[in-house]
């Protein structure tokens, strides 16, 4: 099953949702959204900087997750960020993939 890094700021309406239900209010809500749609959650943590929160998902496919995506966004209480998480034996499967390419001004 694919895997995602979604990365998680709150906006200001969303920092005062997480302070009246806490973070284990917003697990059930990413659990029940995520195995909504066939998925599973790997990994989430609360962080410091730039961004609140990281997580590793996991989804049937890609259109699973640009659904969530594009739902969660649409709240206007989260930014979200998800980056496609490819194994080491996928890459070696590209490596061995013959490309037909030409550089710029080659």
């Amino acid at each position: 099953m694919p895997k995602f890094l979604i990365q998680a700021s709150y906006t200001t309406e969303g920092t005062k949702g997480l302070l009246k239900e806490g973070a284990s209010g917003r697990r059930e809500a990413v659990e029940q959204v995520v195995s909504g749609l066939g998925g599973r959650v790997e990994a989430m943590y609360f962080t410091f900087g730039a961004d609140d929160l990281v997580m590793i998902v996991d989804f049937p496919d890609a259109v699973s997750m640009a659904a969530v995506s594009l739902t969660v966004k649409a709240s206007g209480t989260v930014q979200t960020r998800a980056t496609p998480l490819v194994t080491l034996d996928e890459i070696d499967e590209a490596v061995r993939r013959e490309v037909s390419f030409r550089a710029a001004g080659a």
